[in-house]
């Protein structure tokens, strides 16, 4: 680089132009993100082995799951991918203030999507619906089926929730540096990497109510 050009403050050292250093930020979020699908791809595989193995007793445990719980939950994540859409939006556009606002509604849907399933699991714990060597719900006979429904359950929506957590604590630390000025009409990659993470979320949860509380 020319000593005559200024370089941009979000320039690392070790990256020729702005522009390429955007790339490189891209492509290793997409791969960071394919390694998610991947992980999530063999827990629905497993999910549906076992399924087969035991389809009368995974059928009747997702009937005592709460479906409004999963489908407002669903709606909740469809609201907050639109409010960071538009977060994103308005980064684009250099106002860092309004993106904050809007990754802070998304935050907020991600904290009552906890309280929903917090709710839910705690119903399930009194009703000893539990995974593994723990499960004490009667309801669904003697045999191993309703042990493994329920382990895979809190295996596949646990790791969600952890991941939803992540997202909200991604959002907020960027919506926070945009509204203090940290970027630009020209810089705003980190916005958009958030994004497609909470995306990513809000994705394999549109995936996991229809096998776990509806199929």
């Amino acid at each position: 680089m020319s000593d005559a050009t200024v370089a941009p403050p979000q320039l690392a050292h070790h990256f020729e132009s702005l522009e390429k250093q955007q790339h490189a930020a891209r492509l290793g979020m997409w791969l960071f993100l394919a390694t998610e699908v991947l992980l999530f791809t063999a827990l629905f595989a497993g999910y549906g082995v076992y399924r087969y193995l035991y389809s009368d007793t995974f059928q009747q445990a997702s009937r005592h799951l709460h479906t409004w719980i999963g489908l407002t939950n669903t709606l909740i994540l469809i609201v907050s991918s639109f409010t960071v859409a538009a977060g994103l939006d308005q980064a684009a556009k250099g106002k860092g203030r309004s993106t904050f606002l809007l990754f802070m509604f998304s935050v907020l849907c991600g904290v009552v999507f906890m309280c929903f399933k917090a709710y839910e699991y705690t119903h399930h714990f009194h009703e000893g619906m539990l995974p593994g060597r723990y499960y004490t719900f009667e309801a669904l006979g003697s045999g191993p089926g309703g042990a493994i429904f329920f382990s895979l359950y809190y295996l596949i929506t646990g790791l969600h929730a952890f991941h939803v957590m992540l997202g909200m604590t991604v959002l907020t630390v960027i919506g926070l540096r945009a509204r203090a000025g940290r970027y630009t009409t020209e810089y705003f990659v980190p916005v958009e990497l958030a994004g497609l993470y909470w995306h990513l979320v809000d994705l394999i949860w549109i995936f996991v109510f229809p096998l776990i509380y509806l199929a």
